[in-house]
């Protein structure tokens, strides 16, 4: 019978992102930030805060990204957010569907934690903008 060890430095790895919530392993929010800037600053700006170049002619105003952990109580809403991106949960901006990037990004599945330890699979892209959502969190005022 052949054991397994895990080296204290993959324990160490796991724990930091067990305790850091929804960052998996993986997850690059650098990588995030270029596809945001791609894909999302159009209607959210590039701080996030929904006053991009198109947000003028939306009838929906594009949502503050930078205050989604501060509308749900400190608590960053990973389910919400991935499923938003990916269509799971569609908002409807300008007389249609916020774009959705689903198809775009799938592939490469990697799993997140919501806040409640709730396991959700999503793309690796889906994952890095996840990531770098939650760098643009501001605090409560």
């Amino acid at each position: 019978m052949r054991k397994s060890w895990i080296s204290g430095q993959t324990a160490a790895l796991a724990l930091i992102a067990t305790m850091a919530g929804t960052m998996a392993a993986g997850q690059d929010a650098d990588a995030g930030a270029r596809l945001y800037e791609r894909h999302c600053a159009t209607c959210h700006g590039l701080d996030g805060e929904g006053h991009g170049p198109m947000a003028g002619i939306l009838v929906i105003e594009p949502t503050d990204l930078t205050s989604l952990a501060a509308q749900d109580e400190g608590t960053f809403p990973v389910l919400r957010v991935i499923q938003r991106i990916d269509g799971r949960d569609p908002l409807v901006a300008h007389g249609s569907p916020m774009p959705v990037y689903g198809d775009f990004f799938e592939g490469d599945d990697t799993a997140l934690k919501t806040a409640s330890g709730q396991t959700v699979m999503t793309s690796r892209a889906i994952a890095d903008l996840v990531a770098f959502l939650e760098t643009m969190q501001t605090a409560e005022e």
